[in-house]
């Protein structure tokens, strides 16, 4: 689908101001972001400021409308003074201009939500161009090492198998070596079994007694002596 067809299809959407969401940016945490999206983020951030701005320079400007609306009625002066009047044009003529700039900023105002929905939705676009090409490759891993996994389960399965028939061959070996030519001239041939050897090492470990029994069995013998 192309970015024209996604904007068509998001039109009715309701997206989240991205900047603003910290989950947005915890997103970029491992690899970053690309330039492309770090140039529109810039410019949403801009819009976003801009209208910040916009709101509040309206404001000081409808204070400042009501400081000289306040200035006008405390310079109505029956007597017409000459200085009181001069003060009230000048006023007036403040106000005219102020009035001009507040309607400048809500015209201003009126469009930038607009350009701030277009900018935030191709925001989101470049997101998620950006996201679905991670998580493609990050599946195609994942598919791979779970396929190298399986191999190595059945491999091991194999293996485990040829381990236990070397060993099934061996003990066979050894005892018809062993009844035909006896122990000791096995032992002249250097041929073992692991089994003895490790039935030896058991054998040692049972026949090994603490340090107490030791010293209770030499003052026994010494008593019985």
């Amino acid at each position: 689908m192309k970015d024209e067809d996604f904007k068509a299809a998001l039109a009715d959407k309701k997206i989240p101001i991205l900047v603003l969401d910290q989950k947005w940016h915890r997103l970029f945490a491992v690899h970053g972001k690309t330039e492309e999206i770090k140039s529109k983020e810039t410019e949403l951030n801009e819009l976003l400021a801009r209208q910040g701005k916009l709101n509040t320079d309206i404001k000081e400007y409808k204070k400042l409308k009501n400081k000289l609306m306040g200035s006008i009625v405390e310079n109505i002066d029956e007597t017409e003074d000459h200085e009181k009047a001069k003060k009230r044009e000048e006023d007036k003529r403040l106000i005219d201009e102020v009035n001009q700039k507040i309607e400048d900023a809500e015209e201003e105002l009126l469009d930038i939500p607009h350009s701030i929905k277009k900018v935030n939705g191709e925001l989101m676009i470049l997101s998620m161009d950006y996201f679905y090409e991670k998580l493609r490759v990050n599946q195609h891993e994942a598919n791979e090492i779970d396929e190298w996994i399986k191999q190595i389960r059945i491999d091991l399965k194999k293996n485990i198998i040829k381990k236990q028939n070397r060993e099934i061959n061996n003990r066979e070996i050894y005892a018809y070596l062993h009844d035909i030519f006896g122990s000791q001239i096995l032992d002249i041939f250097d041929i073992q079994y692991e089994e003895k050897e490790e039935e030896s090492e058991e054998n040692k470990s049972s026949e090994a007694q603490p340090e107490e029994k030791k010293s209770e069995n030499v003052q026994g013998e010494e008593k019985e002596r």
